[in-house]
């Protein structure tokens, strides 16, 4: 048996290669198994499932089928679909929200296949907003020169969505689930590739506890990394771990540095921690606007689109006029919107206002920026696939070049519905065979979940809004020595041991990348340095490395800038 007790850890600066944890006491096959049960993974489940219905398709969720971000999802899906708009509008848009670090042929596979795409949520039965003449109703967000925002029941898409696609794989019995599954590690062969991945699962009766599902794909759609700071907007099972898998399995992981603060996130206090509520971009998109304590729109001449200039750019705006005024949150002006607006654009974020003390028919809303969106994950090409045989990613969790660094508005659900469905058009056919896995002999240990509150307030602090290099240094200085102690295996443990992981690479990304660019705001390196190029993260010998590859637009001669932690 796999000692249970955990070890300490065995130098500073090393992170695990492998999570301590029991042997498993099940096991079980599959040809595919799907990691997460949002938008991304539940679409890869359903293509894979029609390009090939002879594959056994397993899909595990951390907690029950909606409890992911899509659920939360609130504003809507970008796609050119409204009249006069086009797929290069989209893509310009796109590029220019990137800062000059997006792929551009991903972006042109996002924008060009996005329309169709969302045709197709339509005809699987989701329910998007109309008018009353029966044209999709569109609006817009930060960023976008156009009303391409598809969106459903006012501010509510995301649970529509996830409604429509659980319906989906309900209807497909082949396609089994497994709930309040959490994926551990996984699996590999002697070569290196997937050969399945260990489970933790909580009351599935034969299956509970640690169990192995031997597999021939792994298919990443866990998410993003909310939980690394105090206050984000991601649910609390967002904490990195299908980074964290891929990291410890080989994978590159690309860009961490380039994490979304959404400018207006509903601000409750200094010591409030955990899932924020956020406040929909598509509010000021109908009209609402930011003021100061002062009722200035300060907004105003900062960018051509002022209130909805992309997301960088306004929590830029607001991070600093909160330091100038020394005020800890700025206002969201929509009480012009008038209440029968309110109710039918936006019931959602009413009731969630008033359920906090604001009525935002006649108050401001007090706004602060948050933790939001991850923009780089595990690096893939145009087809999902991993640096590893087998491992593929989508969505949140995969860095797909789409983003750069900075998310364009609502360009998330449409990200996870492309790139899953290019995915299921080419796994089928690249199937390895089934293969054992190789005896594991990497180091595992954990640290204590108790450690997960001061580590959330160190990477906020540190690693949030604005940075430099004596914070990112201490961020660092934190974390390489981190106390392991004695932490018993389990899911708080194993989640704050994931991000321990993930909180290193994204700081030491931060730390090599010396300009500031979209959501990467470094104080003491004020401007964009010419090349954008990547950090690209791996674990060696339990030791993260990250460098600096240059872009095809950046000198080949450089050499890139490598840092160990």
């Amino acid at each position: 048996m796999t000692d249970t007790t955990g070890v300490r850890r065995p130098a500073p600066e090393l992170v695990p290669e492998r999570l301590t944890a029991p042997d498993p006491g099940w096991t079980t096959q599959a040809d595919v198994v799907v990691i997460g049960s949002g938008i991304a993974g539940l679409t890869a489940a359903l293509g894979i499932h029609a390009e090939d219905g002879g594959l056994k398709l397993l899909v595990v969720t951390k907690d029950v089928l909606n409890a992911g971000s899509t659920q939360w999802a609130q504003g809507g899906i970008a796609a050119a679909l409204g009249p006069g708009d086009t797929p290069d509008q989209h893509e310009r848009d796109t590029l220019v929200a990137g800062a000059g670090a997006c792929d551009i042929e991903a972006v042109r596979a996002l924008v060009t296949e996005g329309p169709d795409a969302v045709r197709e949520l339509i005809a699987l039965g989701t329910n998007f907003d109309h008018h009353p003449d029966g044209e999709l109703s569109l609006t817009r967000e930060g960023g976008h020169h156009r009303d391409r925002i598809a969106h459903a029941g006012g501010d509510a898409t995301g649970a529509e969505i996830q409604r429509a696609l659980i319906a989906a794989v309900e209807r497909a019995p082949e396609i089994e689930v497994i709930q309040h599954a959490l994926a551990v590690d996984l699996l590999l062969a002697a070569d290196g590739g997937v050969a399945g991945v260990t489970l933790h699962v909580l009351g599935e009766g034969q299956r509970d506890g640690v169990g192995a599902v031997h597999c021939r794909a792994v298919v990443l759609a866990s998410g993003g990394l909310g939980q690394v700071f105090s206050q984000s907007t991601n649910p609390t099972v967002s904490t990195g771990d299908g980074m964290a898998i891929a990291l410890r399995a080989g994978a590159v992981l690309r860009d961490l540095e380039f994490v979304q603060f959404h400018p207006t996130v509903m601000y409750l206090g200094p010591d409030s921690q955990g899932q924020q509520p956020l406040i929909s971009e598509a509010v000021r998109g109908e009209g609402a606007f930011l003021v100061d304590f002062e009722g200035a729109r300060f907004m105003q001449g900062q960018h051509e689109l002022a209130d909805l200039a992309p997301r960088d750019v306004v929590a830029k705006a607001i991070t600093r006029r909160m330091i100038e005024t020394g005020h800890q949150h700025m206002w969201l002006d929509a009480t012009h919107l008038g209440p029968e607006f309110w109710e039918k654009r936006f019931p959602t974020i009413l009731a969630v206002c008033r359920e906090h003390g604001v009525d935002p028919v006649t108050e401001l809303i007090p706004v602060a920026p948050a933790q939001h969106y991850a923009s780089g994950g595990v690096a893939t090409d145009l087809y999902g696939r991993s640096s590893i045989a087998g491992l593929y990613a989508t969505g949140e969790v995969a860095c797909s070049g789409v983003h750069g660094a900075n998310r364009l508005a609502s360009n998330s659900l449409l990200e996870g519905l492309v790139f899953s469905r290019r995915i299921a058009e080419v796994l089928p056919g690249e199937l390895r065979e089934r293969v054992s896995a190789a005896s594991d002999d990497r180091l595992a240990w954990l640290v204590a979940g108790s450690h997960r509150r001061d580590l959330q307030d160190v990477m906020t602090r540190q690693v949030g809004v604005l940075r430099n290099d004596a914070g990112l240094q201490r961020a660092m200085t934190y974390l390489h020595e981190l106390e392991a102690g004695d932490a018993v295996p389990g899911t708080d443990a194993w989640e704050t041991t994931n991000l321990l992981a993930i909180s290193t690479a994204l700081a030491q990304a931060a730390f090599i990348r010396t300009e500031t660019r979209g959501s990467h705001w470094r104080e003491d390196f004020p401007d964009r340095d010419e090349r954008a190029g990547h950090i690209d993260s791996w674990l060696e010998g339990g030791l993260i490395r990250s460098r600096w590859i240059p872009s095809p637009s950046t000198d080949p001669s450089e050499t890139p800038a490598e840092v160990i932690a």
